[in-house]
């Protein structure tokens, strides 16, 4: 069938109901979902980790596995049901007609193969193509995905190009045979906020070209927001609301959706007068769903008797295009109502400088030839002349792509490195050159830190209570076992764990749990300071909003100093009272949030914010798309480490940018930018977040 004969939905999905079979049960991982997509519409399909969203793309694509069968509803692909297709047909299809874009670019490539001879398997095998044929397109494909130098790409391998490069690479394969339906499974999470908005930018524009229908499948709203035509949002293996993006957003008819919103943090919260409203209780397991709604005992609006009584279907809602909802007191809520807040929070007045860092440097030398360790030095410049001070009770963010530094400062400071010149001052100590083994205990106690990954933290075969004292011993707190057996208990209180926790191993905790874990034992000790190193990124954004809080209020009752390490702006511009934004070991922006988040701003600054997705409808954002990859810190640009991307570059003469690195300037009380724009310039920066109120 030629592309263009068929005039119907691409996909169509019907009551499909997919199971899961063990030795001991049946587990229903998708009940009674529907969706459709029409010709060159883009679906977005939202909602957190396990509730089924990655199993109706495998089934899409049939590929469910031993255990896996779908169990009830259809799947149709162009009018015909894909469950009765023979398996030639599908590998013909697959691929062809359908392709999926995976999480993990690097699972997607050959690692012995070079990407020009992977991108031209695909037409010669599926199309019968030439060589030749092949190659002009896998080039085309190559450009069209806006990589540089498409040849030498074509001659490269999959280890030579960078995260986001390779993403490209995968977006480019899924289109060599120009597919009606392209599924992207959470294609942009392991990427950087500037080159996760140049590959959005990316599908958007190739979607236009080539009129492919997309299912984008994303945990975040923002994205969906700005990629999508409809949404679909599901909870524990069952859509429960649907319909156009603004009338999901704007409308909401679902008390999920509406929770789910509220525990984002989008412009206009904030930590003190507007916190964010975390969602009680937890997911409920496949084989432990609730009679009825299966998000009622999480629910504001529950009634017993009539919501968690028999199976409750979608409905729809009148007046809207295709908008329907699996509730059934959704014509009796009043939508409009706002939330009830819990108490405004003090604001904490930050104290004394507890930490100061004056002109940091830290430098790795490695040999230039890697392999063999023989030839020259080269030197990695981490770190660049870094100044700061942080005080008592105070929140500093330190934003950044990866590969800027953030984390190389952090193990400085933590004493997992030492540095290489400059001064780090804890409570009038110097301890810049104290590598961990040689720090005293309160010194270990008092700057601590918390993960991005709380899997990786925790010790798999140790009870959680074991892991909390063995970090009292290690601080020397309690006088004795019983003083340390409370101590953990009440660590437990403090992070909002139940105590009978303290018995559980760590594979019986969510990953929320487990990054409250985290949080308890770098409390153990009374930290002065904690560095936490995208300590959200990794969760739920229900679960992210619970942990924020949790970390904001223990903050405000021990006066901890935060470092919070972190790529989302979002999060940052909620909790931070201070805003560090570095750029290639240098910092070329530091003021308190507002400033920063107001022009004017460091270029980059300005990038920054206008990669961020935001999930609201009434948010303008000026657009930037940074071009270029960031460079090397083995092999910086001469001058300003941001004149290879920066889009005020024309604005300074000489060509002052590419000879000298621009100096830290004041331009307002407690606000320093690192740039060699004229006042004029930065006077005449507009804002890019505006809400379209303003």
């Amino acid at each position: 069938m030629a592309k263009s004969d068929y005039d119907g939905p691409i996909l169509e999905i019907d009551k499909l109901s997919i199971s899961f079979f063990t030795r001991l049960r049946e587990i229903p991982a998708v009940m009674d979902f529907s969706v459709t997509v029409q010709p060159g519409e883009a679906v977005g399909l939202v909602g957190e980790s396990g509730c089924g969203k990655s199993t109706v793309a495998l089934g899409v694509m049939q590929d469910l596995g031993k255990n896996g069968r779908i169990v009830g509803g259809t799947i149709k692909f162009k009018g015909r049901d894909l469950s009765e297709m023979s398996q030639e047909e599908l590998r013909d299809i697959r691929g062809s007609e359908i392709a999926m874009i995976y999480q993990e670019p690097m699972a997607s490539l050959n690692p012995a193969m070079k990407i020009g001879k992977q991108l031209m398997e695909v037409p010669m095998i599926h199309q019968g193509m030439g060589e030749k044929e092949a190659y002009d397109r896998a080039l085309q494909v190559v450009t069209d995905v806006k990589l540089p130098d498409p040849k030498r790409i074509l001659d490269a391998y999959p280890h030579q190009l960078s995260g986001g490069q390779q993403q490209r690479i995968v977006i480019a394969m899924a289109l060599m045979s120009e597919p009606s339906l392209l599924i992207l499974d959470e294609p942009t999470t392991a990427l950087d906020v500037t080159v996760e908005a140049a590959v959005v930018e990316l599908v958007k524009d190739l979607g236009k070209k080539y009129g492919t229908s997309m299912l984008f499948i994303s945990h975040n709203l923002g994205l969906v927001l700005e990629t999508c035509d409809r949404i679909c949002v599901m909870y524990s293996g069952e859509a429960v609301e649907r319909g156009s993006i603004q009338d999901v957003f704007n409308k909401m008819q679902h008390p999920y959706t509406q929770a789910l919103f509220r525990s984002i943090p989008l412009p206009g919260a904030d930590k003190n007068s507007r916190p964010l409203i975390a969602i009680p209780g937890n997911f409920p397991l496949p084989h432990e769903r609730p009679q009825g709604c299966n998000f009622g005992p999480r629910c504001d609006y529950f009634e017993a008797g009539r919501c968690d009584h028999g199976d409750i279907t979608m409905s729809p809602v009148a007046g809207d295009d295709r908008h329907h909802t699996r509730c059934l007191r959704f014509e009796e809520i009043d939508w409009d109502a706002p939330p009830a807040i819990g108490d405004a929070k003090e604001r904490s007045e930050p104290g004394q400088v507890v930490l100061k860092m004056d002109n940091l440097k830290k430098y790795y030398e490695v040999a230039a030839s890697a392999l063999f360790g023989g030839g020259e030095k080269k030197v990695v410049k981490a770190n660049e002349t870094l100044s700061f001070e942080a005080r008592e009770s105070e929140t500093l963010a330190i934003v950044g792509e990866s590969g800027c530094g953030k984390s190389t400062f952090a193990k400085v400071l933590m004493g997992l490195e030492t540095a290489t010149d400059g001064t780090i001052t804890l409570d009038n100590n110097s301890i810049e050159d104290i590598p961990i083994e040689a720090r005293d205990t309160k010194t270990i106690a008092d700057v601590q830190m918390v993960f991005q990954n709380p899997f990786d933290t925790l010790n798999p075969s140790m009870t959680v209570g074991r892991q909390i004292i063995r970090a009292l011993e290690i601080f020397k707190v309690g006088k004795n076992e019983r003083e340390r057996h409370q101590r953990m208990l009440e660590l437990l209180d403090l992070v909002k764990l139940p105590r009978a926790f303290a018995d559980r191993m760590p594979r019986q905790l969510s990953g929320g749990q487990k990054q409250r874990v985290g949080i308890a034992r770098a409390f153990a000790g009374d930290a002065r300071i904690v560095v936490a190193d995208e300590p959200v990124s990794a969760l739920d954004v229900s679960v992210q909003a619970a942990v924020t809080d949790l970390l904001m209020e223990i903050q405000r009752e021990q006066k901890t100093t935060l470092l919070f390490i972190s790529h989302d702006l979002s999060i940052v511009r909620y909790l931070s009272d201070r805003v560090m934004v570095m750029y290639l070991g240098h910092v070329v922006e530091l003021g308190s949030t507002d400033q920063v988040f107001a022009p004017p701003y460091h270029p980059y600054t300005e990038a920054l914010l206008s990669a961020v997705p935001i999930a609201d409808t009434s948010v303008e954002k000026k657009h930037i798309v940074l071009e270029g990859d960031i460079p090397s810190a083995m092999n910086p640009p001469p001058g300003c480490p941001f004149q290879t991307r920066c889009r005020w570059k024309s604005e300074v003469a000489d060509g002052l940018c590419e000879k000298e690195v621009p100096p830290v300037r004041q331009v307002a009380d407690g606000h320093q930018i690192k740039c060699h724009l004229s006042s004029e310039a930065l006077d005449r920066m507009e804002a890019v977040i505006k809400l379209a109120a303003e």
